[in-house]
C-alpha cells in the first residue's frame, strides 16, 4: 500500500485553490477508499463543481471518532517559490509544496492509515470528512454537518488536523469578517461643506472600531490560554474616492473580529451598526438624504474551547503522548463540529508558522509521528467500548 509520503505527493498535485474546483482531489481519495471496500458519500456545492467527501469505517450503530481534513489550499500568486508549489520535493527532511502543511500531509497519513483501521475489528467507527474552501470561510463543511445531524449515530468525537506540531490544541478564536460600505455626495472640494465625505465618515467608523477593539483589552476580559489573550478587532481594507479635488461620495472597508470563545463578534458589529445609525446617519442625511451606511457579512466561524477533562481531550492526551494542552491563534472548521454537539480538538502534523507561504514544507519526520498517532487510535478503537 502507499506510505503517507506517496499520498501526499499525489494530493499536492492537485491544484486545489479556494477559487478552483476540488472534484479531481476528491474523485482520487474516492477512487483509493473504494478500491479499499470503502463507501463513500460525496456532497456538492450548487454548482457540483467541488464536494466534500465521507466515509465510515467499522459498525454503525454508535458513533465513534471522526477525522477531518479541509482540501482546499491558499493561492501562490506572488510568492517567490523555489520549488513547484504544486509538486512534492524533499531536501533534507523537508518535502516542500502548497499544502504540505495546510493540511494535505494530514490528509496523506489518514488515508494511509485506512488499510490498518480495515484490518481491525473496530469496537468504535472511524468516520472520514474532507471539506472543501475552509479557507474561504469554512464554507463547504456546514452542508456535511448539516447532513451528519440528520444521521441516527453521528460522530461523538472529532479530530481536526490542521498543523499543530502534533500538540494538543483543544481552541482557537472565532472570527467575523464584515465589509462597510458608506455611501455620501459628491461635490467639488472647493465647496466641501456642501458634499458628504464617505472617507471622512469611513474613517470615523473605523476609529469607533479601535475603541472598541481597546476596550476588549481589559485585564478583567482576558483568557490566558490564548495569543493575544484578548479579542482583537482589525481594519484590513479600504478604497475610495476618485480625485483630489473631488469630495468622495463612496469609500468601502473592510473589517475582522478575532474573538474569544467567551465573546461574541457580532456585539462588536451592532455597535458599530448603533455608532452609525444614531450618531453618523443623520449627520449625513442633513447635508444628503441619499447618505447610507451599509454592513454586510462576509465570513464567519464560532471559537473552539474544548474542556481540558472531556472525553476528547483524554483521547487526545492518549494520541499525542501529552497533557499540555494548547490553543492555536487560527481557525479551524472545530467550532462548526462543536455547535453540531460533536467534541472537537485539533492535532496534525507540520507547522502553522510554514502555512499560506513560499516553499510551504512538512517534514517527513512529523508525517511519521502521525502514522504512529493514527496507529494509536487504531488500537484505542479496537479497544474502546
Amino acid at each position: 500500500m502507499p506510505s503517507s509520503r506517496d499520498l501526499l505527493a499525489r494530493l499536492v498535485a492537485f491544484p486545489t485553490v479556494s477559487r478552483n474546483s476540488n472534484l479531481a482531489l476528491i474523485e482520487f481519495v474516492r477512487d483509493y477508499l473504494q478500491g479499499l471496500g470503502v463507501a463513500c458519500e460525496l456532497d456538492y456545492n450548487a454548482e457540483r463543481s467541488k464536494a466534500n467527501l465521507y466515509a465510515s469505517i467499522g459498525p454503525s450503530d454508535r458513533g465513534g471518532v471522526l477525522l477531518s481534513g479541509h482540501s482546499d489550499v491558499v493561492p501562490t500568486d506572488g510568492q517567490a517559490w523555489t520549488v513547484p508549489p504544486f509538486a512534492l520535493s524533499e531536501r533534507d527532511g523537508k518535502l516542500y509544496g502548497r499544502g504540505t502543511a495546510d493540511m494535505k500531509g494530514f490528509i496523506a497519513c489518514v488515508l494511509a492509515a485506512v488499510p490498518r483501521f480495515l484490518a481491525q475489528p473496530l469496537r468504535l467507527p472511524l468516520h472520514l470528512a474532507f471539506s472543501y474552501d475552509e479557507e474561504v470561510g469554512c464554507l463547504g463543511v456546514r452542508s456535511l454537518l448539516s447532513k451528519l445531524q440528520q444521521r441516527p449515530n453521528p460522530p461523538a468525537l472529532c479530530i481536526i488536523g490542521e498543523p499543530t506540531e502534533l500538540k494538543p490544541v483543544l481552541g482557537h478564536k472565532g472570527k467575523l469578517a464584515m465589509r462597510c460600505q458608506v455611501q455620501g455626495a459628491a461635490c467639488h472640494s472647493a465647496y466641501a461643506p456642501q458634499g458628504v465625505n464617505a472617507i471622512e465618515y469611513a474613517a470615523r467608523l473605523i476609529n469607533r472600531l479601535g475603541e472598541i477593539g481597546q476596550r476588549l483589552t481589559a485585564l478583567e476580559r482576558q483568557d490566558a490560554r490564548f495569543d493575544p489573550p484578548y479579542s482583537t478587532v482589525q481594519t484590513g481594507l479600504i478604497q475610495g474616492g476618485r480625485a483630489l479635488n473631488i469630495v468622495p461620495a463612496e469609500c468601502q472597508f473592510d473589517f475582522e473580529v478575532r474573538a474569544l470563545p467567551s465573546d461574541d463578534p457580532q456585539q462588536v458589529a451592532e455597535e458599530l451598526r448603533a455608532y452609525a445609525e444614531t450618531e453618523l446617519l443623520p449627520r449625513m442625511r442633513a447635508c444628503s438624504a441619499s447618505s447610507a451606511i451599509d454592513l454586510q457579512p462576509l465570513s464567519a466561524y464560532p471559537g473552539l474551547a474544548t474542556e481540558p477533562h472531556s472525553e476528547a481531550a483524554e483521547l487526545l492526551a492518549l494520541l499525542a503522548g501529552s497533557r499540555d494542552f494548547a490553543t492555536v491563534a487560527f481557525g479551524t472548521e472545530g467550532g462548526l463540529f462543536h455547535q453540531a454537539g460533536i467534541a472537537t480538538v485539533i492535532c496534525g502534523p507540520g507547522s502553522m508558522a510554514q502555512g499560506h507561504k513560499p516553499d510551504e514544507f512538512v517534514s517527513q519526520q512529523q508525517l511519521d509521528g502521525c502514522d504512529a498517532m493514527l496507529v494509536r487510535l487504531a488500537d484505542w478503537l479496537r479497544e474502546h467500548a
